[in-house]
């Protein structure tokens, strides 16, 4: 073997504890910003296409307070999202850094919004054909979602859901810049600023991998559902 290889393969093992630590905060994050946009933002983005012109709820007033809602959260920085919502979060939870529990308020935020623009956009995109059979069989708005809509719309909202997960990664590594843990405030305590740029990039190639197993695990998935 190498020695240049070796020596590497000796610096890897020796930061193996604190990198296992951050995927494990990362993984924290990530869990809390899913479960935020699968519970919140797609009823949300299901909200919003429901309260736009001509569908069932049309409701000008909602639509466009959530729509606005939706627009700012989606538009803000994200590094100056989490610095803003800092005082909240130590007001309501006790700290706002050093915790990815803390961290992941803001994550939990931009996943709502984001998700739920990605929902009202993939059933925006169901065929009119579809709306017009479920009404013509007098179906309430609770079945005309559940039984027409999402079974319609499954494999766009997996692959934004896959987006959105995609984009969760790059924010959680964001944290790190404010000490929020995670794979990101590894890269940066343990590679950047220390000089360690073979640590740092072997963070990387780990957020690399994490990526693209989600994007072909997700893509694989909407394949399978996609019955056209």
């Amino acid at each position: 073997m190498p020695e240049v290889l070796q020596i590497y393969i000796e610096r890897v093992i020796e930061y193996t504890p604190p990198l296992v630590e951050s995927l494990y905060e990362t993984g924290i994050m990530m869990i809390f910003a899913m479960v935020a946009a699968i519970l919140l933002g797609l009823p949300l983005g299901t909200l919003l296409y429901l309260a736009s012109k001509g569908k069932p709820l049309e409701n000008k007033f909602f639509y466009q307070i959530s729509n606005i809602f939706v627009n700012i959260v989606r538009s803000f920085p994200f590094l100056l999202l989490v610095v803003v919502m800092q005082p909240l979060i130590r007001y309501f939870y006790g700290r706002a850094t050093g915790d990815p529990v803390a961290a992941s308020f803001p994550m939990m935020l931009i996943a709502i919004a984001l998700y739920a623009r990605f929902v009202e956009q993939s059933l925006h995109d169901v065929p009119k054909g579809v709306l017009e059979t479920a009404r013509s069989m007098g179906v309430t708005t609770p079945q005309l979602v559940w039984k027409f809509l999402y079974v319609e719309a499954r494999s766009s909202l997996i692959i934004g859901f896959t987006t959105a997960f995609v984009s969760f990664i790059s924010y959680s590594t964001i944290m790190g810049v404010v000490g929020g843990g995670g794979i990101g405030d590894f890269a940066i305590r343990y590679g950047y600023q220390r000089y360690e740029t073979d640590i740092m990039y072997t963070a990387i190639a780990v957020i690399i991998v994490f990526v693209v197993f989600a994007q072909w695990l997700g893509l694989r998935l909407a394949e399978k559902l996609d019955k056209r």
